[in-house]
């Protein structure tokens, strides 16, 4: 082979590479899809990234199936728009920065998530379809019935979450020693081992966790912040799907299937 022969095969496999490589981005283009006029990351899938588990409103079955209250709203979106649910579990700390909405890991996240000013800034929320309260758990005997009954003791939250927040905002008055835990589980095993006096996190989450632990464990105090939940989408980045989301919502409250689901995972109907 002369050089000049090498040289255009080397151009012409070069050229050859390079066509593969845009097909190859074409093609990953291509696999996002319209549904309903909603842009998927997946075709035929709407994917959301959820943090596990965080019981009643997403964790999984006895069949390792992932359920709950969040997930049984997100179908009737999934429905609505022909396809399927497809469920990400992720920490949380990546959806609450918005971080996995942004790099398309999901289409929408549900995790128990409540509506604030500082995660407005970096995701869109839908309309509000939780009302959330914070409450402490301990365990059933103790004499804890408030906050000022555990200065100098250990209490329990959860990282990146709303009930770290309140709980980091009166730490210092009520003389409490937080101790942070990445995940619920973990947080839900420090206070069965004894590692902490009370756990803090929201009522509905600890309400099932009484249910699962029957006698073992109490709430004895409520704490109002007037939170509410809510799910989102990135950053003005997918209007179509937050407005599917809000319309499935409405539907939903509309023709009693949110009732439906609510004493299904909650235990009983809202009362407004």
């Amino acid at each position: 082979m002369t050089f000049q022969s090498a040289v255009r095969r080397a151009g012409i496999v070069v050229a050859i590479a390079a066509l593969a490589a845009s097909a190859g981005c074409a093609k990953k283009e291509d696999g996002e899809t319209q549904a309903s006029g909603v842009k998927l990351v997946e075709k035929g899938k709407l994917t959301v990234c959820t943090h596990l588990p965080y019981a009643p409103f997403q964790s999984k079955d006895a069949a390792g199936k992932v359920v709950g209250f969040d997930v049984d709203v997100m179908d009737l979106v999934a429905k609505d728009l022909g396809v399927e649910q497809k469920i990400v579990d992720t920490p949380f700390e990546g959806i609450k920065s918005g971080q996995d909405l942004n790099t398309g890991k999901c289409d929408a996240a549900a995790a128990g998530m409540t509506i604030t000013e500082e995660r407005q800034k970096v995701m869109n929320f839908s309309d509000p379809y939780f009302d959330a309260t914070q409450a402490m758990l301990v365990k059933t005997g103790k004499a804890y019935k408030s906050l000022d009954d555990l200065r100098g003791k250990k209490v329990g939250v959860q990282a990146a979450t709303t009930g770290r927040d309140y709980a980091k905002k009166v730490a210092d008055e009520k003389g409490l020693q937080l101790v942070e835990f990445e995940d619920l589980a973990a947080e839900q095993q420090a206070l069965a081992n004894g590692q902490i006096e009370a756990a803090i996190n929201d009522l509905p989450v600890w309400t099932e966790y009484i249910k699962e632990h029957q006698g073992g464990f109490e709430v004895t105090a409520e704490f109002d912040t007037g939170e509410q939940y809510g799910f989102s989408v990135k950053k003005d980045g997918n209007p179509e799907l937050l407005k599917k989301i809000n319309e499935a919502l409405a539907k939903a409250k509309q023709d009693g299937t949110y009732d439906t689901i609510y004493e299904k995972w909650i235990g009983k109907k809202p009362t407004a």
